[in-house]
């Protein structure tokens, strides 16, 4: 004689609930780009806390603006979260094109990325980019970049080779976030001239006072450089592990918020995920929502998830 197993309504909702909340264990390390901009660290490490308290496992690599695109490419990374656009554009468009890169929701906007100076430099008549090539010696011909490969560098790398605002003398000088940002720093102390990358969300907007030069949209694009931020993964990666894609696309941050991480990172020179632990233990009203249809790793509910471990 055959049995006849019967499953009443509760039984099947829950096998339904795990079949779909449950992410094959290759999802449960999501690995991540930092391309060394404290902006890129404290997202990246506030995104990390969020899927360690979901029972999740972050690697986060230190790789140039190039090298994490072709990364992304040969999937050995999983998720970036600092696309700045336009200026990656050129970065990333053979990604997009071939579909190698997918890039699955603004995170920031309101961000700037174009040439400053110190506002003393700027209450002398630096207003716009033409106005830099008239002060070659005040600015010993030099424009400070950032780290190596990056964009900014490449567009200031390009207004150089092309003798745009009569720059074809000027030198750029690459270092790193720190670097640079010393360099000013010594520089305004002297009240000696210098013009370098900058940038907002970032400390330096409060901590130094420095002007945006205009008239740069050729290469940095209109509005002081205005930006949007997008958070971009490897192809398909959304597709497979479903539930990260679905934090991904919700996580959204303001410069407000980056500020506020950047400020404890390098002001106060706290580790950047206790930082991100500590904002996120005082701010539960604006990461909530990033939890709307997300569970655990174990497929339970992500919000009282989250909110135990952080008090744990």
């Amino acid at each position: 004689m055959i049995r006849l197993l019967s499953f009443g309504p509760s039984a099947l909702l829950l096998a339904a609930f795990s079949s779909h909340a449950l992410e094959p264990v290759a999802c449960k390390t999501v690995r991540f780009a930092d391309v060394g901009w404290t902006d890129v660290s404290a997202t990246t490490a506030l995104t990390g806390e969020v899927l360690s308290a979901l029972g999740y496992q972050s690697e986060v690599k230190m790789l140039s603006v190039p090298v994490t695109f072709r990364a992304m490419q040969s999937k050995d990374i999983d998720v970036f979260l600092g696309n700045w656009m336009p200026t990656m554009k050129n970065d990333i468009e053979p990604y997009l094109k071939n579909g190698s890169v997918e890039s699955i929701r603004v995170n920031l906007t309101g961000a700037k990325y174009t040439l400053a100076v110190p506002e003393y430099v700027y209450q002398a008549g630096v207003h716009r980019f033409a106005d830099i090539a008239k002060y070659p010696d005040r600015f010993a011909q030099r424009i400070y970049g950032i780290e190596a490969g990056n964009d900014g560098n490449r567009l200031i790398a390009n207004m150089i080779k092309d003798k745009a605002f009569g720059l074809q003398d000027f030198k750029l000088i690459e270092s790193s976030e720190a670097g640079m940002l010393t360099q000013v720093k010594r520089a305004a102390v002297k009240q000696q001239w210098v013009v370098f990358l900058g940038w907002e969300p970032h400390p330096m907007n409060r901590n130094l006072k420095l002007r945006y030069l205009e008239g740069g949209d050729a290469y940095f694009g209109p509005n002081l450089g205005g930006a949007t931020v997008h958070t971009t993964t490897r192809a398909a990666y959304a597709k497979q592990c479903t539930n990260v894609g679905r934090l991904l696309k919700n996580i959204t941050f303001s410069t407000d918020l980056e500020n506020q991480l950047m400020g404890q990172i390098l002001d106060k020179k706290q580790d950047a995920k206790l930082a991100a632990r500590q904002w996120l233990n005082q701010n539960p009203e604006q990461w909530s929502a990033w939890l709307d249809g997300v569970n655990s790793f174990s497929g339970q509910p992500a919000l009282p998830v989250v909110k135990a471990w952080l008090k744990s």
